[in-house]
């Protein structure tokens, strides 16, 4: 008799699907498939049959299967998938990869540099995503990922990814869950509803379908099954392939089914209770293997469904060969199997092996082998590393020690902690936290609740971080040393930091004052010290940024005198961020020193947050971008989610201002997505700014006014963004819509938001787009403008266009229009970058500009009417039209062709007929031959090279050609 049949029976259907899905990857429509149903309905086999499919038209085949042995090991079945692209000797090309070889390192040792320290799943998503694109760019690829119902989140969020993206790519996932509430069900059901993935679920098999299957497992035709054998299978297994083959086996190996001369027949009543009669029938086929075959098996099932042979000999003292010969009769019995990607590990094929084989052993016999299995481990592998620390930890909880079960367990939390495995962090530490709960080791706790509360931060998990703050007052009282418990109550701080729950921060960082004492220990309180300044200069109050720079300054003097690297960098850091506004180069030099100490000690997040913050400078300073994306590319490299979206949002803005609406829109989208997901408020409330100003610099108020919604429902009351809501936002789309009332109340409400809660964003409008309203309305006069042209905020590249314009309206008004126009045309140098405030700038200041005869009133008024009415901004486009009637300037229409004529000839008034005699005269055709190629009069021709002569400034009609043919 067969152990399995030779064909699989009843999936043609899926089986077609699975082909199409195979042949659509091979033509670069790759996509996913997940196949779904309950235990033992044939989803392994499936997938092995898609397996021979991919093999057979010359696909590459990467497998994968998340762990059921103790905790969760993160990033298991990718690690799994890609290592075999490095076992088959065939090389990859990563030269594609870029900048994501390095992030890859987290599931491929090989290319494992230390660097990476994100949680960023995105970012890994994207890596995985390009090495299987290179993998299988020539022949396409199968990616099959089994048991998904018990993988970790980090794999899972990578497997999110990869649906969302696989399209038009040469590799098709497949993917095995069990029909069971879990996180890759819901996955997989998100999937088909947003139209990303099919999910083929496998049904139960048909009675008739369960007959072909017997039959072709006992090698007969199907109308020769024994009736009633055939009644209990269809009966007794609800259609489940595995409970047919299990229930078959069982009727043979206790001798109700057997075979004669006449083929096959039942001696006796086939039927029994289905779960006992299991549970015997696999106990039965173990006891065939003898007394030594059983407790060897026991001993695996201890271990898991997973369970290494270089362990399982070691803790029962097996022979090589008797080792081999008992693995080998399982093997045969269908009991377990070779566990093929992992060399040395064995499964058992069903999870009722397991529970059968573990309900024949008492609890002091299954502690004694876990304790064996356990040691056994520990000896073959010292450093523990991998899934090696969380299936020890396992095996020492059950063998009845929870110490070291605890300590285990938190140092695998810590490792997936420091590979930005966060979810498994979260789970591993949390169970180490309550194993040692029950011991007395409080400075054991302590040390899991350091890793404990920034793993749940990052995860976003607030509200379980603030439920452990209770559990530091029975450290405390457990008589953890104050300052360790300090640190714990910081820890916390920065978590509420992260979250922007002020009040919840500075009362953990009184909290730590408390503990530490009125004579605090000085190392200890400049670490209170430097996350209390960060709470303080985002904490609401009138002196906020004073109080962040005096604890700041505390803090750096402290960490110099005990060697506090982390703490100097982070001090200087802030330190440089409050000097920016009195003076840059003295920011500038903090952030220097900051990158120095950093680079000394080794301290790749703070040298990451210290060129962040020079190359922000450097983009307020002259807009320019080179230094952030090069920080963005060092933070991209290590994986730092945090730093890489805290860049984005900046870029998303200088998007926004540089007129760049498409491709701020799109990353704005595609950024705020993932910021939400990982709960980064800040940069949450950023990149909303950004958007609401982007909708502000298009006039689109309704769009403005959602995104602002949205601001305010993460905390934006209060938050240094908020001034810049106003400024960036609301004030430009009062002036897209010519309400100058509306823009100076707008700018009214800045100066109250920074009075009462000072920023340290400067493009608010209060030294830029402000001043310029003052001086038009007449409402600051010459102090004024030279007090914000003298501060560090007046000469930020986006204030300083607006700054030189009031200087230029003052000048005009003083009777100096030289200077006056020679201060507009800095302005607009200084504009050159933002097409929109340069145009906003020409329109406000053109009328004053007529008014004292300075400047080109008409050309600036022609060129805002011309972008504005590109851009679809009527109210403005509008107003320059009637301030050029006011003007006394023609007003021409837009005719098919304006967007053709060069800006210096569209601003000079120039028509579409006259650009088309101007293009000509390049030639130096004569009247008549311009008039035939045109259609028109030569007298025709006539006045227009007189109205170009007169519009450009030219002498005679040789000049005039002369510019043609240089234009």
């Amino acid at each position: 008799m067969r152990s399995h049949a030779p064909y699989v029976v009843g999936r043609d259907p899926q089986l077609r699907d699975l082909n199409e899905a195979l042949s659509d990857a091979r033509d670069r429509r790759g996509g996913v498939v997940f196949l779904t149903g309950e235990a033992g309905i044939g989803k392994s086999r499936l997938a092995a049959e898609a397996v021979g499919m991919a093999f057979e038209s010359g696909m590459r085949v990467l497998r994968g299967r998340s762990s059921t042995t103790g905790p969760t090991v993160p990033f298991r079945p990718l690690t799994e998938a890609l290592m075999s692209l490095f076992r088959g000797g065939e090389p990859v090309d990563d030269s594609a990869l870029g900048p994501y070889r390095p992030v890859l390192g987290r599931l491929i040792p090989d290319w494992n540099t230390g660097d990476h320290e994100s949680s960023s799943m995105v970012i890994l998503g994207e890596a995985v995503l390009r090495l299987l694109i290179a993998a299988g760019r020539d022949r396409g690829q199968l990616l099959l990922l089994e048991d998904l119902h018990d993988a970790d989140p980090e794999t899972l969020a990578v497997v999110e990814y990869l649906v969302d993206n696989l399209e038009y790519t040469p590799v098709l996932l497949l993917a095995t869950i069990r029909t069971e509430f879990c996180d890759a069900l819901d996955l997989a059901s998100s999937a088909r509803r947003r139209g990303t993935g099919t999910v083929l679920e496998l049904p139960a098999l048909s009675r008739s379908q369960v007959r072909d299957m017997v039959a072709a497992q006992l090698g007969t035709e199907p109308d020769r099954v024994p009736r009633a054998a055939l009644e209990r299978l269809w009966d007794d297994s609800a259609g489940s392939p595995f409970l047919v083959e299990e229930l078959l086996q069982s009727m043979i190996g206790g001798g109700a089914l057997v075979r004669g001369g006449d083929g096959w027949r039942v001696v006796g009543d086939p039927r029994g209770d289905v779960p006992t009669a299991l549970a015997r029938g696999i106990l039965r086929r173990i006891d065939r293997l003898g007394p030594q075959g059983l407790t060897l098996l026991s001993a695996a099932a201890v271990v898991g469904r997973r369970f290494p042979l270089t362990v399982l000999q070691r803790m029962t003292e097996a022979e090589d060969r008797a080792l081999l010969s008992h693995l080998h009769a399982g093997v045969a019995a269908q009991l377990v199997v070779p566990d093929e990607p992992s060399p040395d590990w064995y499964a058992f094929r069903h999870p009722l092996t397991v529970e059968a084989l573990l309900t024949q052993l008492t609890p002091g016999n299954r502690a004694e082998l876990a304790r064996r299995a356990a040691d056994a481990a520990t000896e073959l592998h010292p450093e523990l590393a991998g899934q090696w620390c969380p299936l020890v930890a396992e095996l020492r909880s059950q063998a009845g020690d929870p110490a070291e079960a605890g300590r285990l367990f938190a140092e695998a939390g810590r490792r997936a902690l420091a590979d930005g495995a966060i979810g498994s962090a979260v789970t591993l530490l949390d169970r180490a936290e309550r194993l040692l709960s029950d011991t007395r080791d409080a400075l054991r706790r302590a040390e899991v609740l350091e890793s404990l509360l920034p793993a749940l931060a990052e995860a976003g998990d607030f509200a379980r971080a603030f439920d452990l703050a209770d559990r530091l007052h029975t450290l405390g009282g457990a008589g953890l040393s104050a300052p360790r418990l300090a640190a714990l109550h910081t820890r916390l701080a920065k978590v509420a930091h992260t979250a922007g729950r002020w009040a919840d921060g500075n009362r953990q960082i009184a909290r730590a004052r408390t503990v530490l004492g009125p004579a605090p220990d000085e190392a200890a309180a400049a670490s209170v010290d430097v996350a209390s300044a960060y709470l303080a200069l985002d904490t609401p109050g009138t002196d906020r940024t004073h109080q962040a720079e005096k604890l700041a300054r505390s803090a750096v003097e402290a960490a110099q005198r005990h060697g506090l690297p982390t703490v100097a960098c982070q001090a200087w850091e802030l330190l440089a961020t409050v000097a920016r506004e009195r003076d840059p180069a003295e920011s500038q030099a903090m952030l220097e020193r900051a990158l120095a100490t950093a680079e000394r000690h080794r301290l790749p997040l703070r040298r990451m947050y210290a060129l962040t913050r020079i190359g922000g400078n450097a983009w307020l300073s002259e807009g320019e971008t080179a230094g952030l994306n090069a920080a963005r590319d060092e933070a991209l490299r290590l994986g730092s989610a945090t730093i890489v979206y805290t860049i984005d949002g900046i870029l998303i803005l200088d998007s926004v201002l540089r007129g760049e609406f498409a491709s701020a829109r799109d990353a704005a989208e595609e950024c705020l997505a993932v910021v939400r997901r990982l709960r980064l408020a800040p940069a949450v409330r950023y990149v909303l700014m950004a958007k609401a100003a982007l909708a502000a610099h298009q006039g689109d108020r309704a769009a403005m006014d959602e995104a602002l919604a949205a601001f305010a429902e993460w905390d934006g009351a209060g938050s240094q963004e908020e001034p810049l809501t106003a400024g960036l936002a609301r004030t430009f789309c009062a002036l897209l819509e010519e309400d100058g009332e509306l823009a100076r109340r707008e700018l009214r409400a800045v100066w109250e938001l920074e009075r009462d809660n000072p920023s340290t964003y400067y493009l608010s409008g209060r030294s830029g787009i402000g001043l310029l309203l003052g001086v038009l309305a007449g409402d600051v006069g010459r102090l004024g403008q030279e007090e914000a042209a003298a501060t560090a905020p007046g000469r930020l590249r986006w204030n300083r266009q607006f700054v030189l314009l009031a200087d230029a309206v003052l000048l005009g008004r003083e009777g100096r229009p030289r200077e006056a126009s020679a201060a507009a045309d800095e302005a607009l140098r200084a504009a050159g970058l933002y097409p929109t405030a340069l145009h906003l700038g020409m329109r406000l200041v053109a009328e004053a500009a007529h008014e004292s005869g300075w400047g080109e009133p008409v050309a600036w008024l022609r060129r805002a009417e011309h972008h504005f009415h590109q851009h679809g901004v009527p109210a403005v486009a509008n107003a320059c039209r009637a301030a050029l009637r006011r003007l006394g300037a023609p007003v021409h229409q837009h005719r098919s062709g304006t967007s053709r004529i060069p800006e210096e000839l569209r601003a000079r008034g120039v028509t579409v007929r006259e650009y088309e005699v101007f293009v000509l005269l390049a030639d130096r055709l004569g009247n008549k031959d311009i008039a035939g190629h045109l259609y028109i009069s030569p007298r025709t021709v006539e006045k227009h090279i007189a109205n170009l002569i007169a519009k450009t400034g030219r002498s005679n009609r040789a000049d005039l050609c002369a510019l043609s043919a240089s234009l």
